[in-house]
């Protein structure tokens, strides 16, 4: 049976859908259409697992064109895979192009299909974004994996998973994939990387269709439309990278740990000297005109980023002095929407980053 936790999440989610909707996401301006705000209200998909004192608070708000005033997933007692909403994967054109957010994107026309099938029947669905480099964590922890069955070790694979994560470099990630193939993670007529996630509960966290050769991009016939994570799962995972966090409630007692803890603890360092505070963070773009504060930055946030020019997300481990709390947010808010060109987003992201924190911190105060 799982662990047993109590678990609070309404007042959480409540906050947390009204930070989003402070933040008038909906009048980004976008690049692409000139400067004016953006056509449709983008997706975001924000979750977050806030630890003691008192219940654990678990909430995942989701927003898109087809929720803009968001909603709120339901979050079982033993905080397994959600069976309130629908995730429809992303999807890519044969040009390579991200189709769902291109202007004037006609959703009615495309070809959906469900990114999992556990779901109940009539509820609501969410496309769920492409989740850009935050697809860099799931490559590190397969190395994890592979390090702890024994086919690597983690000082060879160390600087290859230090620039992947810390500064997002795509050369160590295409190494990683590629690595991760010839050891047996990826490729053949299984994944077991995606077969592991499943099995410890995560089922859209998946790494599909990359190549020997260590394509995982969409000119490599993956990327948009292959590569998965929703908000929530990643929440889930970071949670089994946290040494300090409760045994997680929907695992059955017992069950051995996803990484064993040398290499649990090595990547959550890893995570802790994040270069890239530019999305729920800002650190790194202290003194652009119009900066604003996010969440704290690395060390105290332990996060992956991931932007591209359609995409934005951010996810990882806070520890302060006040709170300690996980967040994950994947959003169709990249690069067009940035505030300046040394910007990776709109500053309406670390905005809600703070809000969070607030949020967060006031939500776990005794």
């Amino acid at each position: 049976m799982p662990h047993s936790l109590a678990v609070a999440a309404d007042e959480l989610a409540q906050a947390l859908r009204a930070a989003v909707l402070a933040q008038g996401f909906e009048s980004t301006p976008d690049a692409w259409a000139g400067g004016a705000p953006v056509q449709a209200c983008p997706s975001i998909d924000l979750a977050v697992a806030a630890f003691g004192p008192g219940p654990l608070r678990c909430a995942n708000v989701l927003f898109s064109r087809e929720h803009p005033q968001g909603l709120a997933a339901t979050i079982a007692p033993h905080l397994g895979p959600l069976r309130s909403l629908r995730f429809d994967a992303d999807v890519q054109g044969a040009d390579g192009s991200s189709l769902a957010w291109a202007p004037g994107s006609d959703w009615a026309r495309l070809p959906w299909r469900p990114l999992h099938t556990q779901h109940d029947a009539g509820v609501p669905r969410m496309v769920a974004p492409y989740p850009a480099s935050l697809l860099k964590l799931m490559v590190a922890v397969g190395l994890g994996l592979a390090t702890d069955r024994g086919l690597c070790r983690w000082g060879d694979v160390a600087g290859v998973v230090e620039p992947m994560i810390t500064v997002s470099s795509n050369e160590a990630t295409d190494e990683a994939v590629a690595l991760l193939h010839r050891l047996g993670w990826l490729g053949g007529d299984t994944n077991a990387l995606n077969a592991t996630f499943a099995h410890y509960g995560l089922p859209t966290l998946q790494l599909n269709d990359t190549t020997a050769a260590g394509g995982w991009r969409n000119a490599d016939g993956a990327g948009v439309g292959h590569i998965h994570m929703t908000a929530w799962d990643t929440v889930r995972l970071l949670w089994l990278l946290d040494a300090a966090a409760p045994p997680a409630p929907w695992l059955p007692a017992g069950m051995p740990p996803l990484l064993q803890a040398a290499t649990r603890d090595a990547l959550h360092a890893v995570l802790a000297r994040q270069q890239l505070d530019e999305v729920l963070s800002s650190g790194r773009l202290r003194g652009e005109p119009g900066w604003l504060p996010g969440l704290p930055d690395a060390p105290a946030f332990a996060h992956k980023t991931g932007t591209t020019d359609n995409y934005a997300s951010d996810a990882g481990i806070v520890r302060t002095a006040g709170a300690h709390y996980i967040v994950a947010i994947i959003t169709s808010l990249g690069r067009r929407y940035a505030a300046t060109p040394a910007c990776a987003s709109t500053w309406r992201l670390p905005a809600l980053g703070a809000a969070v924190h607030l949020a967060v911190s006031a939500a776990v105060t005794p």
